[in-house]
């Protein structure tokens, strides 16, 4: 989840997809990856997110924004915004997933305090342990801590750290929700 989901949303979402998940019993997990953004929807990626992803074997030529919706958040196990206020701005939407939502990187952060999802641990519960101690009011705030700068409008090479960051964190997250080690199906 992100501001138009045009960069840095469907990036982390693309950056998902080039892993196969494991279940604690070894066999394929099935996993949707979605994204959205909290303004209306309709619109391609820029040119420089499309070449950055290019660049890490990822096609995003195709892709056009969605606006989150109720019924999108409602459905989601866990809710990734790439900042607090998207983070927020779901919450806002549905009061009821502020447990199963959180930036990408409070949800890496708090996921190495607590450590990775258990091979034989649901994921309702790991997000359970991941939330404990949180606060409705973690989501407001001016710090910048959890965020991943949006590089729209920027410099190629903006776009270029955002996606080598969001591919950091989210390697990071996968290697923490899901109970054995993924495997790469893209090169990257």
């Amino acid at each position: 989840m992100c501001t138009a989901n045009m960069c840095r949303s469907p990036m982390a979402a693309e950056l998902f997809r080039r892993h196969s998940f494991v279940g604690g019993d070894g066999a394929p997990e099935e996993v949707v990856v979605r994204s959205a953004g909290i303004l209306p929807g309709g619109y391609a990626s820029p040119p420089e997110v499309v070449t950055a992803m290019a660049e890490l074997g990822i096609d995003l030529s195709e892709h056009r924004s969605t606006q989150v919706s109720p019924e999108l958040v409602a459905a989601s196990d866990v809710v990734v915004g790439m900042a607090r206020r998207h983070a927020r701005e779901v919450v806002l939407l549905d009061a009821g997933a502020f447990d199963r939502t959180f930036t990408l990187k409070e949800l890496v952060r708090r996921g190495d305090l607590i450590g990775r999802r258990q091979p034989d641990e649901e994921l309702k519960a790991w997000l359970g342990r991941l939330h404990h101690g949180r606060q409705r009011t973690d989501l407001v705030g001016r710090s910048d801590d959890d965020d991943v700068s949006d590089p729209l409008g920027g410099p190629l090479s903006a776009y270029r750290t955002t996606a080598r960051e969001l591919g950091t964190l989210v390697d990071r997250a996968v290697a923490l929700l899901w109970a054995r080690r993924v495997m790469r199906t893209l090169p990257g």
